[in-house]
């Protein structure tokens, strides 16, 4: 199982998740003892503030701002992290709407906060476009 599955299924809840589109990486090669390669691109999960130090380096975006900015729209980030619909394409058909960046981390399952947190554990990730647009997304893992 990689770190990717296992990530996906929610047993590392102390570690991010993010995903760099092929066409945002300007090295793929030194990601390669550090990544898995999926179809378009790279994913790293990494233990908490490592991941996000290595995000903000790779990508020049602070994740947290991120998580902060793309909270206020909602988009559909796939399941697997490695892909999204932008919210805004059907739009502005004309503009490229490759996901960039998808980071993600998951909380686990707390029934006093209620709602989906009462259901399971769930992850919480946040899209980046290529014409611009950020955006959000969460659901219980496994649903």
């Amino acid at each position: 199982m990689t770190k990717h599955t296992e990530f996906l299924a929610g047993e590392r809840p102390e570690d991010v998740l993010f995903f760099l589109h092929e066409d945002a990486v300007s090295n793929p090669g030194a990601l390669a003892e550090y990544a898995d390669e999926v179809e378009d691109g790279h994913i790293l999960v990494l233990p908490g503030d490592d991941g996000r130090s290595a995000f903000q380096s790779a990508t020049g975006i602070d994740p947290m701002g991120l998580a902060q900015e793309a909270m206020g729209t909602e988009g559909d980030i796939h399941d697997d992290l490695t892909d999204a619909v932008c919210p805004v394409a059907e739009e502005e058909p004309e503009s490229n709407h490759t996901t960039r960046f998808v980071f993600a981390f998951a909380e686990e399952q707390n029934e006093d906060v209620g709602g989906l947190y009462a259901e399971g554990d769930v992850v919480h990730a946040y899209a980046v476009c290529a014409c611009g647009e950020r955006y959000s997304d969460k659901w219980v893992v496994g649903e």
